[in-house]
């Protein structure tokens, strides 16, 4: 009796001091709250950012904005050349029908140009985060195969083609701002032009048919004195200018673009082709 009595008073008091023979579970923080959860999308911020190809990135933004540059002022610019050169300097619709024609020839190459950089832009910058994914070993559940580098040299061979292409067309835009801008040069000799020279303001003309853009027979073919004047004070005129300068700015951004596009590739492509020999690559 004693031992039993015993033991029932050593069970109460443990139940006096523990309250419950059962464990109580301790609560926890949720994930958002918790240190371990901000600790590891922090690192996974990190590893996103360390996966992002930054010059593919800077070379998209900048062909984007060079090829609406070039192709939304060159076409606004076209449409107001034609305009100035049917009013002033070809009275025949025949003279200039050829020019006519090879302008919207060229609108429409615009629309095509403008198309096809938004698609290959977005395919090349596609291009680079995978590579740079593969590179930087972030999916190492993912292989290097034969075909993704293939595709990868294709990018390469293809941006080198486009970038000496675009030298091609930063250079034939760069036309039109010399011709408009001798005819520039021109207005202001007129408007600045002293009563006491020996030429007269009618000695001053620009001769549009010395740039073979209308034939040498095409009336009247060049401007003068009080008709040259008129046209140097239409608004025409000088938005054509700024708008073909800008096309060609346009342009020259692009054609930074494209090597930056042809650094990036050929090293993703390189990095790729040494990556291939090792097991632990990742595939593009």
């Amino acid at each position: 009796m004693v031992n039993s009595s015993r033991q029932e008073m050593e069970i109460g008091r443990y139940h006096w001091m523990y309250g419950s023979s059962r464990p109580q579970q301790v609560p926890t923080m949720s994930g958002s709250m918790s240190p371990l959860g901000t600790g590891g999308c922090f690192e996974c911020c990190i590893k996103c950012l360390g996966g992002v190809p930054y010059a593919s990135l800077v070379a998209t933004i900048l062909c984007f904005s060079g090829v609406a540059l070039f192709c939304g002022c060159g076409h606004v610019a076209l449409t107001g050349t034609v305009s100035i050169l049917e009013q002033h300097f070809s009275s025949n619709a025949s003279d200039h029908a050829l020019l006519t024609e090879v302008i919207q020839l060229m609108q429409y190459v615009i629309y095509g140009i403008a198309s096809f950089f938004f698609l290959y832009g977005i395919i090349l910058l596609a291009e680079g985060f995978y590579t740079t994914s593969a590179v930087k070993e972030m999916h190492s559940e993912f292989k290097t195969t034969a075909c993704g580098r293939c595709i990868s040299g294709m990018f390469v061979f293809l941006t080198y083609i486009l970038g000496v292409a675009w030298l091609g067309v930063f250079g034939f835009s760069a036309v039109p701002v010399f011709m408009f801008y001798n005819i520039w040069s021109s207005c202001e000799v007129l408007k600045g032009l002293p009563v006491n020279y020996t030429t007269t303001a009618e000695q001053i003309c620009v001769d549009i048919r010395q740039y073979g853009i209308i034939p040498w027979n095409a009336l009247p073919g060049k401007a003068c004195g009080t008709a040259l004047g008129n046209i140097c004070s239409t608004n025409e005129f000088y938005m054509s200018y700024h708008l073909f300068i800008v096309a060609c700015a346009g342009a020259g951004a692009t054609v930074i673009a494209l090597l930056i596009y042809m650094m990036a590739t050929t090293y993703n492509y390189a990095v790729l082709k040494f990556k291939s020999r090792e097991d632990c690559c990742t595939k593009f």
